[in-house]
């Protein structure tokens, strides 16, 4: 396929579907387990979306980060929920959410991009490897029950494949066009124009049949700004971005990357209108959204969603009212299948002298310990795959049960 027939096919089928072109493997098994992953880009901080309530350092150490427009959602003893969190919250009250606190990535130098890096190649050190953990988890998982290794069909929610998501398998993506549908005589002389070539052939019967699936025709509104979550408009697209990607999980992918952006919160924190509370308004909804659209058909409780952010905050506010970067931070883990209603945390504490070099939150468990968690009890990547090719390096972390037994 030459790069100008490449280029054709896609600016043709761009407002069409919004689907990449990619020779992606065979619908999942109608039994086999779901898999989103949501990225949130920016560094989210995990002690305002989780606050430590009942760590008696927690408001002195942190201030005015430690005032919420509203009586946080409590966990236990010990953790609560933001306010603005309260899907999640009743998520995890029917035992569908887990919360992950003080856990982060063996790379500690704060880099966004490197952090980034790290947290979607699955290494130890910026740029070790060159693919993502999740790409190589899809050439080693079983495709359904009693099912082989390798074909899993995933597809990113964006305009490009995400470094999580390469690797030896295709992967589709999807991102909306502000562009009109193509008329039926374009198509039709697409059709006719590449009747002979089986690859581009291929893959406009499959964007025509997306479009002609129940459900799939509807074309959520493109993400507005760096964040995409912090307004209405915002939160809109996001939620109708979460909502497709159910749609693709329902038709046949197994696996489905977001991400958010928007997350780094030097200034104003704990404004009640703020970016970081606007992104937190638009995290609620997008998960609900998600939720929403694999409860049909029993889809969600064979569904597991992880969000992960690059790093945490420091514990200490700045001089803008935000916090910089940190390291330990939290993560949430949800779904149907998910063993939730409780908090996984070896808490370090937040005095001073407990803090990772005196200004963070210690991570106590590795973020790669939950990734593996999900791939092998969930995707069925086997033991040998993730010690060696899918999490290197990862073999000696301690096992966490995340799903339901």
């Amino acid at each position: 396929m030459t790069a100008r027939r490449h280029l054709l096919l896609g600016a043709a089928l761009a407002p069409f579907t919004g689907l990449g072109l990619a020779a992606a493997p065979a619908a999942a098994h109608p039994a086999a387990p779901r898999f989103v992953f949501l990225i949130l880009r920016g560094g989210m901080d995990g002690l305002i979306a989780v606050p430590p309530v009942g760590d008696p350092s927690f408001a002195g150490a942190r201030g005015p980060l430690a005032l919420f427009d509203g009586t946080p959602l409590k966990l236990d003893n010990s953790f609560a929920l933001n306010p603005l969190l309260p899907q999640l919250h009743a998520m995890y009250g029917q035992g569908e959410l887990a919360v992950v606190q003080a856990t982060g990535l063996p790379y500690r130098e704060r880099s966004h991009f490197d952090a980034q890096q790290v947290l979607e190649s699955g290494g130890s050190q910026p740029h070790e490897l060159a693919t993502g953990w999740l790409g190589r988890a899809l050439a080693a998982a079983s495709d359904g029950p009693g099912g082989t290794a390798g074909g899993l069909k995933a597809v990113a929610l964006e305009t490009a494949v995400p470094l999580v998501l390469r690797g030896p398998t295709e992967v589709d993506t999807w991102a909306p066009s502000a562009l009109p549908d193509p008329s039926a005589d374009l198509v039709a002389r697409l059709e006719a124009m590449y009747r002979n070539d089986p690859a581009l052939a291929q893959a406009l019967a499959r964007a025509r049949g997306l479009r002609e699936e129940p459900g799939m025709g509807a074309n959520p509104p493109a993400m507005g700004g760096a964040g995409g979550g912090g307004n209405q408009a915002g939160r809109k697209a996001a939620v109708g971005l979460a909502s497709k990607a159910a749609e693709f999980l329902q038709h046949g992918s197994q696996v489905a990357v977001l991400e958010m952006g928007g997350w780094d919160s030097h200034v104003n924190a704990a404004n009640a209108n703020g970016a970081l509370s606007n992104n937190l308004r638009t995290l609620d909804a997008t998960l609900a959204a998600l939720r929403e659209g694999l409860l049909p058909g029993g889809l969600w409780k064979r569904s597991v969603v992880l969000v992960a952010t690059e790093f945490g905050r420091e514990v200490a506010v700045n001089g803008n009212a935000g916090a910089d970067h940190g390291t330990g931070g939290a993560a949430f883990v949800l779904g149907g299948a998910v063993h939730g209603g409780r908090v996984i945390a070896d808490w370090p504490g937040l005095a001073k002298k407990d803090r990772f070099e005196g200004r963070d939150l210690r991570i106590t468990t590795d973020l790669r310990a939950v990734v593996r968690s999900v791939l092998a009890d969930h995707l069925r990547v086997p033991r040998a795959a993730l010690d060696h090719s899918v999490l290197p390096g990862s073999a000696g972390l301690a096992k966490l049960d995340l799903l339901r037994a």
